[in-house]
Formats: structure tokens, sequence, C-alpha cells
């Protein structure tokens, strides 16, 4: 390994250093990549010459309309949880559910695959349920431990639903990186990849996890019942034709949103980013018409304008600060490397995989998913696309699962500290940790489906686009 080659492999360890002593992660990566350009041009293995092609990058990506959708989506998620239809939503499929036993738990679940939907981001998603649901719960009798590791596995589905964040940004990067392995290899118009095909092939995958989850609770309320106890009928309560009307009220609306957003990018009939605009406007008229325009105007449009462009500009830094990242690692040879290192593996392209799945679910750790996307994928996803029979489809869905699980699993998981910011204090940190030791298990269980199924990932994505 020469000088430049081992700057490279310095380069990616004082990153993950910074970035878990604590650094904001913009600044680091920015940082760390100036500091060994000028280590490298110092060294003579590299010229800073190279830094020159940033602002065509930068400018690159602030042109991307696929990535315009991210402001979009961000709005419309932000957007419904500060309209208050998760406690419609919840209120509304409790009483549905709620006079079984685990009916709650199933109403939990469904709620949250409507607002994971609809929001597209995970912290926001298991921070609105937790102190949304977690409380409900906890008041009619649910254990502890059952109670936490429902709400985080499912506000984690939010990682894989379409149309998450993360698949939008997963699948921009998957789209560039599958051209440049097809470039590689001498094909100069092969078939592109498109954030439509990654929402497509995730579908399947999000809604067995779901699938999974409703048979472990229905299990869960038959084996131990007193775990997760029917909710006392309330006489007060609307039954009968009034609660139809009542769910149907609650239901109809941003589900309709939801299917008119993802119906129109899976149809083919708009891009993400025009679907997003849509989704946005629908979101706004949902919210208007519950609390009036007058309170829509005065005290809701602003905070969610305010919190989406926090967001937005938190996810936009990174981005800038890993394209000068890895336009730093690339010129000292880091990309040769880690595809001379991927292609000598043992096990030809299952093993390569299998190793990037391992750092990237280690990675999950300590770097966000948008930081891993950014950083990572730009790095390995070439090297994997040019080996033989690794579908790009299966592959962007992989990882999506895989991260989904990371941001799962004890002790770091994201989704561990996001729900312990909020739950009650009769929730303990070991109760949120032992109960979602099923549903991190259950995630596995999906891994290894979809690892030895790949065609469940492909299918839906080939049925509508060929291919």
């Amino acid at each position: 390994m020469g000088l430049p080659e081992l700057l490279a492999v310095a380069m990616v360890i004082a990153l993950c250093a910074l970035l878990m002593a604590g650094y904001p992660v913009a600044l680091t990566l920015g940082g760390v990549a100036l500091g060994f350009a000028f280590l490298g041009h110092w060294s003579g293995v590299m010229d800073l010459a190279l830094l020159g092609a940033l602002p065509a990058r930068v400018f690159g990506v602030m042109a991307n309309e696929v990535l315009i959708a991210i402001p979009l989506f961000v709005f419309m998620g932000v957007m419904l949880e500060r309209s208050g239809l998760a406690e419609d939503l919840l209120e509304a499929m409790g009483r549905l559910f709620g006079a079984r036993p685990g009916g709650l738990a199933i109403a939990v679940v469904l709620v949250g695959v409507l607002l994971a939907a609809a929001k597209g981001i995970v912290g926001a998603t298991v921070v609105t349920m937790g102190l949304i649901v977690l409380p409900t719960m906890l008041r009619h009798g649910y254990n502890t431990r059952l109670a936490a590791g429902t709400v985080a596995a499912t506000g984690t589905l939010a990682q894989i639903f379409p149309p998450a964040t993360v698949l939008i940004l997963l699948g921009d990067q998957i789209s560039n990186a599958f051209a440049a392995a097809q470039l590689a290899k001498g094909s100069f118009s092969p078939l592109p990849v498109t954030v439509s095909d990654l929402f497509a092939g995730a579908i399947v995958p999000a809604l067995a996890l779901v699938l999974l989850y409703l048979i472990f609770l229905v299990a869960v309320a038959t084996l131990w019942p007193k775990s997760s106890p029917p909710i006392p009928p309330d006489p007060a309560a609307p039954r009968g034709i009034a609660l139809a009307r009542r769910l149907l009220a609650a239901l109809v609306a941003p589900l309709a949103l939801i299917l008119v957003v993802l119906g129109s990018i899976l149809g083919g009939v708009a891009t993400p980013t025009e679907s997003a605009s849509i989704g946005a406007v629908g979101a706004m008229l949902l919210a208007a018409r519950r609390s009036g325009p007058r309170a829509f105007a005065a005290g809701v449009l602003a905070p969610v304008i305010y919190r989406t462009a926090q967001i937005t500009s938190m996810i936009f830094v990174i981005l800038i600060g890993a394209t000068l990242f890895s336009l730093v690692f690339r010129g000292l040879g880091g990309d040769e490397m880690v595809r001379r290192t991927l292609s000598d593996l043992p096990g030809g392209a299952g093993g390569a995989v299998l190793v990037v799945m391992l750092a990237m679910f280690l990675l999950g750790f300590v770097m966000d998913a948008f930081e891993i996307i950014f950083v990572v994928v730009p790095i390995v996803a070439p090297a994997l696309l040019a080996m033989p029979g690794v579908d790009p489809v299966w592959l962007g869905v992989m990882m999506a699962l895989n991260l989904q699980t990371s941001y799962l699993h004890p002790p770091l998981g994201p989704t561990l500290f996001y729900l312990r910011g909020v739950a009650p204090p009769e929730i303990t940190t070991a109760d949120i940790y032992i109960g979602v030791v099923p549903f991190v298990l259950i995630q596995f269980l999906a891994l290894l489906v979809f690892w030895f199924a790949p065609g469940l990932a492909t299918w839906l994505p080939h049925a509508l686009y060929g291919g």
C-alpha cells in the first residue's frame, strides 16, 4: 500500500474518530477533507488543483432535480405532524381495534405506517409517536417493554417506507454509482436506475416488515394477554356508524394524499419532485381545513417553514461536506483501493456485499444515515455494481434495510436515543433496549430473506418499468 492509499485510509479513520468525539458532521467532513488534501499536496501525492472541481460538483448537487424533492417531502411531513392529524388517526384506529387484546398495538403500527410514509424521516416519526402513543399505551396497561419496542420499531419504518427521504438520497447515489460502474465496463448507454425504481423495490420489503410486526404482536397478545390488554369501552365514545364516520374523516384524507403521491410516482405519471409538490400542497390544505385558515396562517405555517428549512439545510450542508470528502478521497486513490479490496475478497460479489453491509451496519452506530449515504455509498457502490450479479435496486433496498436495522439495534441505535428523550419516566433505558430485541430479530430475518430471494425486491420495478 503506497503513501496515497495510506492517507486515504487515515482520512476515513480520522473522520470516524472525530464524529465519535462529537464534532459537527458537515464541518468535520469538510475539515478532514481539506486537511488531508494539504497533507497530500505537501507529500507530493495529490495536486490541490483537484479542489477546483468542487464548485462544479456543488452546483451539480444544487441543480439536481431529484434532490428538489427533499425539502418538499420534508415540508409535507412536518405540516402533517403540526396539523394534529396523527392524534386523530390514533384515536380513531384505537377505537376500531382496541376492544381486543393487542388491538391498540396493532393500531399503533398501522398509524405508524401512515406517519412513516407521510414524514419520511425517522427522528421526526419516532419523536411524534413517542409523545403521542407511549403515554396512551401505558395508561391502558401495556407492558412497558412491549410498548417501547413497538413504538421504536414502527417509527423506524420511516427509513424504508416510500417516500422516505433516505430512499430519495440513496436512489440518487445508487443511480450515479450504477452509471459510473457501467461506464467503467464500456457500456455508454445503460438503462438508468431512478428513485422511482428504488421506491417500487422498497414497497414489498416495507409491507413484509409491517406484516411480520403485526404477526408478532398478535402472537404476544394471544400468549400473554396481560401484556397488551384491550381498551375498556368508553360509554361516551362513538359507535357503529358514528365511529365509522370518525374513522373515515381521520383516515381518508391523509391516506388519499399518500396514495396520490406514491401512485403518481410508481405509475410514471409524475417525477418524485412533482409528486412531492403535490404532497406539500395537499398537506397544507389538510392542515388549513383542520385548524381553520386564520389559525393556519397565524400559528402553523411559519413554524413548519422554519423547521423545513432547518432540516433541509442540515441535509444539504452534509451533502456538500461529503462531496468535498469524496473528491479528496478519490484524489488520493481511495476509490481504486476500495475496488481492488472488494474484488479480492473471498466469496466474490456476495462476500464483497456482505463486508460492505457489515461496515455500514457498524457505521450506523456513530453516523447518521444521510452521512453514510453521502460518504460510504459513493465509494463502495460503483465497485459493487461493477461485479456480476449485483442488481442496483436490490443493493439499494438491502442498504436501506441494513441501515434501518442499525438504527434500531442496541446499544447505539439512534432510534433508541430519540425514544429515550421523549419516553415517560416509567420507561427505563433497559425497557427500550429489551423491548426492541424481537423487532431487531424480525429485521435480521427480513434481511436474510431478501438476501436469498432478491427477486422479492426487484420484481415490482421490473413489472412496472421493464428492464
